[in-house]
């Protein structure tokens, strides 16, 4: 037997300690492990739920469907709005921990009409060493259950789980909220949310996998994957971006050549990285008139 397949065994037994499990699911590789574990252990009394909110991009809403229905789990559908929250909106370096601990209230409320006692969250082992994490303070704080921090079991095996149990998204990137779009300090607003997901809508549907678009007040600052900036800089896609992203209410379109990079208008280890991000783009650089 394998470690993983030892993880595994362990991981599901103590799912099966339990009378239930409502499973906060986002429908990204983690949360879709636990949910098929959860589903294995547990059966009809594993539920996966999801809170649709304006961070949430819909075609996530839909993504997560589809696993849920790949799984066989039953699947809820819970409604907040981080936006109620004058903390969350002001976006300053605690966002994500208001933003988890909302998410997770709701799964609680949820759980509890539903009579479960359990809530499990998608946190995996190799998450607590990447950075600045506020969320996983809010896990803590509200004791949800993290089968995969619990048996040690890493993002790269979570991968490989979601391969033997034949997961559509075993590859998929991973895919923070629409706020995490918006640079540290940048009000968060119903608007900039909404343009932000167009946009990335946009690069979906030219085929782009690793992507994101930052919005600076205005600023839309495309990133894609390294290996995807050949196709970023096709003429027809750089027309397309210029005018279709410009359309959504963005003054100004721009590729980072850099390409993308996770957390790069957000806190992390070092918070000087933030800062050249938003050097770059105050810069009055000389126009020759």
């Amino acid at each position: 037997m394998t470690a993983v397949e030892t993880k595994l065994d362990a991981a599901r037994a103590d799912l099966a300690d339990r009378e239930g499990v409502l499973i906060a699911f986002s429908g990204g590789v983690d949360s879709s492990v636990v949910a098929a574990l959860a589903h294995d252990a547990l059966g009809d009394d594993a539920v996966a739920c999801t809170a649709k909110s304006e961070t949430l991009p819909e075609a996530e809403l839909v993504d997560a469907n589809r696993v849920a229905d790949e799984i066989g789990i039953r699947h809820e559908i819970v409604e907040f709005s981080e936006l109620d929250s004058e903390a969350f909106v002001a976006n300053d370096d605690e966002r994500c921990y208001h933003c988890r601990s909302m998410r997770l209230s709701a799964m609680y409320d949820e759980a509890r009409r539903l009579g479960i006692d359990v809530v499990c969250d998608g946190t995996n082992a190799s998450d607590p060493g990447e950075g600045h994490r506020p969320g996983l303070r809010a896990v803590e704080e509200l004791n949800a259950y993290s089968p995969l921090l619990e048996h040690d079991i890493t993002k790269e095996e979570v991968r490989e789980i979601a391969r033997e149990y034949d997961l559509s998204v075993a590859d998929k990137p991973s895919m923070a909220c629409l706020s995490s779009r918006i640079p540290t300090g940048l009000e968060v607003t119903e608007d900039r949310l909404s343009r932000v997901e167009k946009a990335e809508q946009l690069l979906r549907t030219w085929g782009f996998e690793q992507f994101r678009v930052r919005d600076h007040d205005g600023l839309a600052r495309i990133e894609v994957g390294e290996d995807e900036l050949d196709v970023a800089l096709d003429p027809d896609f750089v027309r397309a971006a210029r005018d279709h992203v410009a359309d959504l209410g963005f003054d100004h379109v721009t590729l980072d050549l850099h390409g993308y990079q996770t957390g790069s208008v957000s806190p992390d280890d070092d918070p000087e990285d933030d800062a050249v991000v938003e050097d770059v783009f105050s810069t009055e650089y000389p126009t020759g008139e």
